[in-house]
Formats: C-alpha cells, sequence, structure tokens
C-alpha cells in the first residue's frame, strides 16, 4: 500500500496574529474565490484532507490551516485548548488573510467548528462573520447523537472481518520487518469503521490526532447541543450539508442541525464519514451546485 501523493502548496507559512503561530497553506488559482477549509480532529491537521478535497482547487482558491494543537501548530503551552481558543483562532485568522465576505468548508469536527463559529456570530461575540457553509458529514451536534456514534463505531471496529485483520497483522511480524508498512496497515484498520467500504480506507492520507488536544475540545464542550434555543436556530446564513448514507455519525445529526438552520441535507450513497475518498463525484457535484447558485454577499438561497 502506499499512501496518496499529496502535492506541494502554491504558497504556505505561518500566521502572525494568532496567540501562537498556525501552519497554513494554499492551494488552486491566485484571485479566485476563496474557500476557508477546516480539517476535522479535533487535534489532526489538514493535511489529510488532501489531495481529495483539491478537487475544488481548480476554480477555488483554497486556505488550509492546521488548528491550534495539531499537526504543525503543536503548542507547548500548559493553557488548556477549548472550542473557544478554536473560534478565536478562527476569527482571526479570516482578518489576518481578509477572508470577508467568508465562505467556510468545515469536514466533521471541522463542520461543527464552523457551526460554533457561526453561532458565535450571531451573536455578535465575534468580529467577523461567515457568510457561506458547507458542512461535509458535521460531527455529531449534541452529546446523545455523540454517544450513538461512539457505540456505532466500536461495533464496526468489533466486526469479525476487521478483528481478523488487526490479529493477522499482529502475528505477522510486520512491525519488526517493515516499521513503516506496519504503520500504515494499522491506520488502515483504525479508521476502517468509517468507511462503508472498508478497503477504500486504504486510499485515505495518513494522519495523526494529538490525543491531549483532542481530549481538552470535548471536555470545554461538555454536555453541549447546539440544537437548544438560540444555538443553530440563530444561524441564517447560505449552508450546504452533506451527509454519508453509511456514516457512522447519524444521519439525523445533520438532519435536525439542517431544520434549525433552514438548511438542507444532501445524502450522499455509498458513503461513510469519508466522502471525499469514497464518493467524490456526487460529494463535489452537490458543493458545486451550491457554491454556483448562491453568493457569499447574498441572503440564503435554497440548495435545490
Amino acid at each position: 500500500m502506499t499512501p496518496p501523493t499529496i502535492p506541494p502548496p502554491r504558497e504556505s507559512g505561518f500566521t502572525k496574529t494568532t496567540d501562537v503561530p498556525l501552519h497554513w497553506a494554499k492551494y488552486g488559482p491566485e484571485g479566485a474565490d476563496r474557500l476557508l477549509v477546516l480539517h476535522g480532529g479535533p487535534g489532526a491537521d489538514y493535511k489529510y484532507l488532501l489531495p481529495g478535497m483539491l478537487a475544488l482547487a481548480d476554480r477555488y482558491e483554497m486556505i488550509f490551516y492546521d488548528q491550534r494543537g495539531g499537526g504543525e501548530s503543536r503548542t507547548d503551552g500548559r493553557t488548556p485548548i477549548t472550542w473557544h481558543t478554536q473560534v478565536a483562532d478562527l476569527d482571526t485568522l479570516v482578518a489576518e488573510f481578509g477572508l470577508e465576505p467568508l465562505t467556510v468548508v468545515g469536514y466533521s469536527w471541522g463542520a461543527l467548528l464552523a457551526m460554533l463559529y457561526a453561532i458565535e456570530a450571531a451573536a455578535h461575540r465575534t468580529a467577523h462573520s461567515p457568510a457561506r457553509l458547507v458542512l461535509i458529514d458535521p460531527a455529531p451536534v449534541n452529546r446523545e447523537y455523540r454517544d450513538r456514534f461512539e457505540k456505532e463505531l466500536a461495533r464496526r471496529n468489533a466486526a469479525p472481518t476487521v478483528a481478523k485483520a488487526r490479529e493477522k497483522l499482529a502475528e505477522s511480524g510486520l512491525r519488526e520487518k517493515d516499521t513503516a508498512a506496519y504503520r500504515e496497515r494499522a491506520f488502515v484498520l483504525s479508521v476502517a469503521g468509517y468507511f462503508a467500504d472498508p478497503a477504500k480506507a486504504e486510499d485515505m492520507s495518513p494522519f495523526r490526532v494529538i490525543g491531549r488536544t483532542q481530549n481538552s475540545i470535548w471536555d470545554s464542550l461538555g454536555d453541549f447541543d447546539l440544537l437548544k434555543p438560540n444555538q443553530l436556530d440563530t444561524v441564517s446564513v447560505p449552508t450546504l450539508i452533506t451527509h454519508g448514507n453509511e456514516d457512522p455519525i447519524p444521519i439525523e445529526s445533520s438532519e435536525r442541525a439542517a431544520l434549525a438552520m433552514g438548511a438542507r441535507v444532501v445524502r450522499i450513497p455509498n458513503s461513510g464519514h469519508v466522502p471525499y475518498v469514497e464518493e467524490p463525484r456526487p460529494l463535489f457535484e452537490a458543493i458545486r451546485h451550491f457554491l454556483t447558485n448562491t453568493s457569499d454577499a447574498n441572503p440564503r438561497v435554497p440548495v435545490v
């Protein structure tokens, strides 16, 4: 198995105005309409979205960044990283790059972060606000759906085929013979439960989640529920939500979020949690349609 090749960015660097430097990269034509992309995790980095998400870089300038505490934006600071930290970093980055009117493309945790940012913006607790949102397989919007997701993922990871493959790898001796190959195979098995077809996990770029960051952010959310009054129901910007039919995250989570936001969910058939790898064609068709038929400066336009 050979990991997908990630092309070099057109430009990259570190932010200068955030409390800690955040690594960023730009892909796509300079001067084109811009998309700010938020990776999942939390505690991961943007590179695992590549090369798949670069399907949009033919027409859009895409700006990726490693959120604080992950990738090349790691910090040794003892101050806990919270969802408030991530929202503040996002708001500062928008100003540094002059991204208004702002179109955010969030994946998984990044989609939840985009929702939190939009809620804070609607309450005038940020300096800037999103004009459009593209939310790809959002993380669960409350604790109930998160509990259901965790149970379903555990069930998939315990499936006989996955358990047998894990046992076979442990007995193969590959760890001693070829450490890199062993790590690649172990990664594939660790994410197989997220896929409708576990074999497609081999096409995903490997990544690492920094546990300290992940735990700190989830802890900061507590017993969260974005479906409560004065949360997602306050967000009134054009929004597209996509969700794989076979995602271990309950699709009801996205459907109820869409109802609160006046948005619509586009189901991606034959896809789990990683549609940009599993079913890129329907995913990017839906996104392109939305971006073409809405303006980042217009009032909400229904997705059809």
